[in-house]
């Protein structure tokens, strides 16, 4: 009598969800001949202990004519944080003379992989710097320097500080609270103008904006603090990571 063999797997269940992550010029890499690209280890070591695994992608003009097949055969998408981006990429000129790590490679990257990313309802996590550009990318603009609308411009320059979720979002049920505990905060600017696709759902005590989710997507998600500086050791910090890998592994 033959017996039956045993049901396959799911494909899916046997990869590890494939987060593209675009990459950073570098110099000074050991192990390499010649000029680099990396991104930052803290964030690929959040998504690997959420089960994920990045791929880094240099910022290269082949690589932008290429977004929408990088993008589709990605699983979700990371965007790090990083310098400043350029203020012509939101229709201003540098007003701030603390505009910083301007490099045209990255903003031109970061953001065709946002706006494809928003246009595939692909899962998005933008850290820092990466909601910044999220929010250029869908239309908004930035405060070039927080002493612009702050008694303080450094308030928020490596330190922690609370942060108020708005409850019932995305963004604080992937958290697990509306008070996330050991939030870094290592930025001078902020959102000013918010993307009109996009909905505010937290804030400071200062009452700068500190996280956005796109409104009609299915996680798209910025946050303005760093989650992966402390997310191997506070739980709500990693939970952020490891709700994101749960959306990109549903798909």
């Amino acid at each position: 009598m033959a017996t039956k063999s045993p049901k396959s797997p799911d494909a899916r269940q046997l990869v590890a969800p494939r987060i593209l992550l675009p990459g950073k010029l570098t110099s000074g890499a050991t192990g390499v001949r010649g000029d680099s690209y990396s991104n930052g280890l803290k964030y690929a070591q959040a998504i690997a202990r959420a089960g994920g695994v990045t791929m880094t992608v240099p910022p290269l003009s082949e690589a932008i004519q290429h977004v929408a097949d990088l993008v589709g055969a990605a699983d979700g998408v990371l965007i790090q944080g990083g310098g400043d981006i350029a203020p012509e990429r939101y229709g201003e000129s540098r007003r701030s003379d603390t505009v910083y790590g301007i490099v045209h490679e990255h903003d031109e990257f970061e953001i065709a992989v946002a706006r494809e990313a928003v246009k595939q309802n692909k899962p998005l996590l933008a850290i820092c710097r990466g909601l910044q550009v999220l929010n250029v990318a869908l239309g908004g603009t930035l405060h070039q320097d927080l002493g612009d609308v702050l008694p303080d411009r450094e308030s928020h320059w490596n330190t922690y500080h609370p942060i108020t979720v708005t409850e019932g979002s995305r963004l604080a049920a992937a958290l697990g609270t509306s008070a996330p505990e050991r939030s870094h905060s290592f930025h001078h600017q902020a959102l000013k103008h918010v993307a009109s696709d996009l909905v505010v759902v937290a804030r400071a005590p200062d009452d700068v904006i500190e996280a956005v989710e796109h409104g009609s997507c299915d996680f798209v998600v910025g946050v303005q603090w760093h989650p992966e500086d402390d997310a191997e050791t506070t739980e709500c910090q990693q939970q952020l990571f490891v709700n994101f890998i749960s959306r990109c592994n549903s798909r």
